[in-house]
């Protein structure tokens, strides 16, 4: 089978990932063989292929947003049957026994395992996953209108729940990539009133096309005071200017792995007032049953941008310069 490679972590322009012919796979006891239709570009497979996330195999595949086929099931799997159509993300197993894992806290386990990153992901015409972590799909909707879905759009939703949205309230989008664009879709099916503020002319017409009632640069407040915000963008300045927007008692949820640094903020101003700041990790399985459920109701679409496996530094590249709106999707199958 073919897959793309990282063997050394490098800067995006010097195409780090290497196509290779490997062995099939062959799943254990609790896994199951996967025929990779799609896969998703996601920003953690930037800081995965260029060091900012430091290697933790010799060699890794990266791509955690995968919609496949099974093909092979573990002789210890009784839930997913071959045939079945089921999506893969971030988040690729826990320990179940740690006491985060006991508090229903998956996304937070001490020992996970992280698809792409820690085992073996999706840029590939094959891969392995966990049985009891593989999503069920819907059959007749596109691989390219599922891909997105299965981290940009879960913790898109996770951010909406950690920022305790409720339906019909003003809410700030700060950064409008494959993310916030899956969100808004969310929010206007909640009824809420969605304030963007992002970079770049393309990302802004976006957000005016899916709805947003105001849009704005970066780092500029909207003109009425928001219950929520969201940040995706791994900027200190922009959870700044989410604080900034919020009214009392309103909640800022940053949706970054990295962040660049917090300036120094007056707190009387931003804080007081029992504004919070909280961060989103991961996601749980809960949250990815509950959100492609929702997708499939209400007919969330991407915006995607396709790339065959050959082109997968391509589309890194794509995702690195902001060159598209919306979500790169690989088509793993020749």
């Amino acid at each position: 089978m073919r897959a793309a490679v990282l063997h050394q972590p490098a800067p995006i322009e010097q195409n780090p990932l290497r196509l290779e012919d490997l062995p099939m796979p062959s799943p254990d006891r609790r896994e199951v063989l996967l025929r990779v239709e799609a896969c998703g570009v996601c920003r953690t497979d930037l800081h995965i292929t260029s060091g900012e996330l430091s290697p933790l195999r010799p060699t890794v595949t990266p791509g955690h947003q995968i919609v496949g086929h099974v093909e092979k099931c573990g002789e210890d799997v009784h839930d997913v049957s071959v045939g079945e159509r089921v999506g893969v993300s971030w988040l690729g197993g826990t320990d179940g026994t740690c006491p985060l894992c006991h508090k229903g806290l998956e996304n937070l386990c001490d020992q996970p395992t992280f698809t792409g990153y820690t085992v073996n992901g999706g840029y590939a015409e094959y891969t392995i996953a966990r049985a009891d972590f593989c999503i069920p799909l819907p059959e007749h909707t596109e691989a390219k209108n599922l891909a997105p879905l299965l981290c940009a759009g879960i913790i898109g939703f996770r951010s909406l729940r950690v920022a305790e949205v409720e339906p019909g309230e003003r809410i700030g989008l700060f950064g409008f990539g494959a993310s916030a664009h899956l969100a808004i879709d969310v929010l206007k099916h909640w009824g809420c009133e969605v304030y963007v503020a992002t970079r770049g002319a393309s990302h802004q017409q976006l957000a005016h096309e899916l709805g947003a009632v105001w849009v704005g640069e970066a780092t500029e407040r909207p003109p009425v005071q928001l219950d929520r915000a969201v940040t995706f963008a791994p900027s200190g300045d922009v959870v700044i200017a989410a604080l900034a927007s919020l009214r009392k008692g309103g909640i800022v949820a940053i949706n970054a792995i990295h962040m660049d640094r917090i300036p120094q903020f007056d707190y009387d101003t931003l804080l007081w007032g029992e504004r919070q700041m909280r961060s989103v990790a991961n996601m749980t399985r809960q949250d990815a049953h509950d959100f492609v459920k929702l997708a499939t109701e209400i007919g969330i679409r991407p915006r995607t941008t396709l790339f065959t496996l050959d082109q997968i530094n391509e589309a890194l590249t794509a995702v690195y310069r902001d060159s598209i709106d919306g979500a790169a999707v690989v088509l793993c199958q020749p």
